[in-house]
């Protein structure tokens, strides 16, 4: 079974249930905590009735800096929303560390962007060093990888479409909360990984729903691919995609047709006009939940519940 991990200003804690025990260790990072897996054990197994977990105030469990890496376009459903056919190639794209934040804290709106949104995301914690050129098969998924994380990759969609810049519209402080906990795997963990199932709510309203078993590119092949160029460290993270129902979707066909007949500065003024429209996007005063766990509850990465606010 899993080990749920929780970070706070005081240390790292093993939960069990709604209670959480303190892990005596002298790791400060994500990475040194995964070195000492033998007090993450100690605490997990120990008689002490702990501390009540809401009580703790949680921070994010993967510590910065790190390397975080996302992937593009990973869920059928999310392929469906945006307007692609046929084969995806799959893409990588990299988000500023900085951008990490805890899994309550709020999502801040910088002023210049008007179309805020979400997207719930399995993130793989490294546990060892992926080499360039390594191939990762199914079975060698627990020798790289060390437990699981929730994620929200926010996006600022107006800059991400119109400089066509992933980098700067995920990467503003706030848009990666991530958290509550950190779930340490036991090999048999990763034969359950399909079965995990994200969902996101707004306002108490959902909108994304889906398991892994809609991924396009898998961990394992994901992690193959991203090998050809970059290197993982442990304590890095990669973002695995997100599934559909995001607010950003793709225009229908025809619209998409006439657009691409106009002048950029054109196509985009007529798309943002018609986005205004869109009450899906994020707005002050709104509250993002989020999810991902398997049914039976052998994994189950915790609640995020961040509020969204307007830059001061």
């Amino acid at each position: 079974m899993s080990t749920n991990v929780l970070r706070t200003a005081d240390g790292w804690w093993a939960v069990r249930d709604d209670r959480a025990v303190r892990i005596e260790t002298k790791a400060v990072t994500t990475a040194e905590l995964l070195a000492d897996r033998a007090a993450v054990r100690e605490a997990a197994a120990s008689g002490e009735r702990g501390t009540p977990v809401a009580d703790l105030v949680a921070l994010p469990p993967v510590t910065t800096p790190c390397r975080v890496v996302a992937q593009m376009v990973n869920y059928r459903s999310h392929a469906k929303d945006s307007g692609f056919t046929g084969d995806i190639p799959p893409t990588f794209f990299r988000k500023a560390s900085g951008s990490v934040t805890g899994p309550h804290d709020t999502i801040v709106r910088p002023a210049h962007v008007n179309f805020l949104d979400y997207e719930v995301e399995l993130g793989l914690v490294m546990g060892a060093t992926l080499p360039v050129g390594t191939v990762v098969e199914e079975q060698d998924l627990p020798s790289y990888v060390a437990g699981l994380v929730l994620t929200n990759d926010v996006s600022a969609r107006d800059v991400q479409l119109t400089k066509t810049q992933f980098y700067e519209s995920k990467s503003y402080p706030t848009f990666t909360p991530t958290g509550p906990y950190l779930a340490l795997l036991e090999t048999d963990d990763f034969t359950h990984l399909l079965n995990l199932r994200l969902r996101l709510n707004v306002n108490g309203v959902p909108r994304q729903d889906r398991t892994l078993a809609d991924m396009i590119v898998r961990p394992a092949q994901a992690l193959t691919l991203l090998a050809r160029f970059q290197t993982l460290d442990p304590g890095d993270l990669l973002l695995t995609g997100t599934p559909g129902g995001t607010a950003l979707k793709a225009p229908p066909a025809p619209v998409a047709k006439i657009s691409a007949l106009l002048p950029p500065a054109v196509k985009w003024k007529a798309f943002f006009k018609r986005q205004e429209k869109n009450p899906l996007y994020l707005r002050a005063g709104d509250v993002v939940t989020a999810t991902i766990a398997t049914p039976d509850g052998r994994i189950d990465l915790g609640e995020q519940r961040t509020p969204v606010a307007d830059a001061r």
